[in-house]
């Protein structure tokens, strides 16, 4: 649960008109009416179908800890201005309707207003759904089965739900529905209920215009699976492949049906990884396997004709067995490495937006994190993948024009190059030191070093 104590220290963010909104909370909970604090300006930011780069705020963010360190965080995200995602429901939001019209937005005002504060483009998740509304007690919430999916009988019980979130904060204008279609698969036919998923986005996209023509709303969020090229072609698709893998049909005939059948998107949103579904291997390597996130975001842009969003791209493989691998396995160098040879993919191919899912600790170590911890007194403090996304948000937004480069490395060695009028990106592939000649100069990269060059 959260504490009283983590919504004073969020305060010293916000400033006294910020705290006075948040004291003023739990009066407007119990109605659903407005909340969150604050609205931005009008004509502070346009909406656009295309925000670009940003993240997904997970259990432990930027609003508890520290009265320092939750400052610092602020200011970081307040220099940035990217991108913020959060969900309705669990990864730091508690059940927003814990009965029939009874609600308790207090944590879900916290994110917002964070998300405010800080000049964030704000996005919604439109996850999970409240106990009573999946076969649970009213007034109860078993965290266990957060990833549940809504009963049937309840679909528009959720779509009214989604319409008072979108009432509740106006100035949020992007809305994605559901995450990974959870509680969806169908185990008797081994393959997703998409009709299911499908009926239920139709009655959220809706209610979600009804509240605002100008909501931009998307779906389905299915997992772009894949796994390795094999001579068994089960649940293989014959329509997308390539040297990392073949997409998994399951994936594509979500994708298919929920195009056919929606009643209307704005985009079209996928998460997925560049590793295997199953042994999680990438295909031929950590670096090369990133080419699905352009080959799926091309392949999508063909099949809908809608602005791509990944909702979350994942590159280091999971560890095994309680092993050491996988996110705490990869130095911070490699790890960012492969990141930005990622979103060089998902840049080149035209994705609209990519959020990163941002794996916040409490504790010391937090591989992969935007920031330290807030909840350290030295917490808040920029971390690197903060550093890769914030400059690359800059650099690189969607519609960026990116030209050729003539690059070169010395013999057996590989680096990554992405590079507009304004800035050049490099990135060593290697493990050792190499020699490159890019846009003309001799670069010294370090080994995994990602460096950027201003034209």
């Amino acid at each position: 649960m959260r504490s009283g104590t983590g919504r004073r220290l969020f305060a010293s963010l916000l400033g006294t008109c910020g705290a006075v909104a948040l004291a003023a909370l739990s009066l407007a909970a119990a109605s659903g009416g407005a909340g969150g604090g604050r609205l931005p300006k009008a004509g502070r930011r346009q909406e656009d179908v295309r925000p670009g780069w940003g993240f997904t705020h997970t259990q432990y963010s930027a609003d508890h800890g520290t009265p320092e360190a939750t400052y610092r965080a602020g200011a970081l995200l307040s220099a940035r201005s990217l991108p913020q995602n959060q969900h309705i429901m669990g990864w730091g939001a508690e059940n927003p309707e814990p009965a029939p019209g009874r609600y308790d937005f207090q944590a879900l005002d916290e994110r917002v207003a964070l998300m405010r504060a800080t000049g964030a483009t704000p996005v919604l998740t439109l996850c999970g759904a409240p106990d009573w509304m999946k076969g649970g007690r009213k007034r109860r919430t078993d965290w266990s089965r957060l990833e549940a999916a809504p009963d049937r009988r309840h679909y528009g019980d959720f779509a009214r739900l989604a319409g008072t979130v979108a009432r509740r904060y106006p100035d949020v204008k992007h809305f994605l529905v559901w995450n990974e279609l959870k509680g969806f698969y169908d185990e008797g036919r081994r393959r997703w209920d998409y009709e299911g998923y499908t009926e239920l986005y139709n009655l959220v996209h809706a209610e979600l215009k009804r509240q605002s023509p100008g909501n931009l709303v998307g779906g389905p969020y299915v997992v772009a699976d894949h796994d390795p090229p094999a001579v068994d072609r089960e649940d293989r698709s014959p329509e997308l492949r390539g040297p990392w893998g073949e997409l998994d049909q399951r994936s594509a005939d979500v994708v298919h049906y929920w195009n056919a059948h929606k009643s209307g998107a704005d985009f079209v949103v996928v998460d997925g990884s560049s590793y295997t579904r199953e042994g999680h291997r990438a295909i031929p390597d950590e670096f090369a396997a990133t080419e699905k996130f352009a080959d799926v975001t091309r392949w999508l842009r063909s099949v809908t004709g809608l602005p791509v969003w990944w909702a979350e791209w994942y590159v280091e493989p999971p560890a095994r067995d309680d092993r050491p691998g996988g996110r705490d396995g990869w130095s911070e160098q490699h790890r960012i490495a492969v990141h930005a040879v990622a979103m060089m993919r998902l840049a080149a191919s035209g994705a609209a937006a990519a959020l990163y899912w941002n794996p916040q600790r409490t504790g010391d170590d937090c591989p992969g994190c935007l920031w330290r911890s807030t909840h350290l007194p030295d917490g808040g403090r920029e971390l690197p993948m903060a550093r890769l996304l914030g400059r690359f948000a800059h650099e690189f937004p969607p519609g960026s024009a990116f030209r050729p480069v003539a690059a070169t490395a010395e013999q057996g060695t590989r680096i990554q190059v992405l590079a507009d009028d304004a800035a050049v990106l490099v990135v060593n592939t290697e493990s050792r030191r190499v020699t490159a000649r890019v846009d003309g100069q001799v670069l010294s990269l370090a080994p995994y070093e990602v460096r950027w060059i201003s034209c």
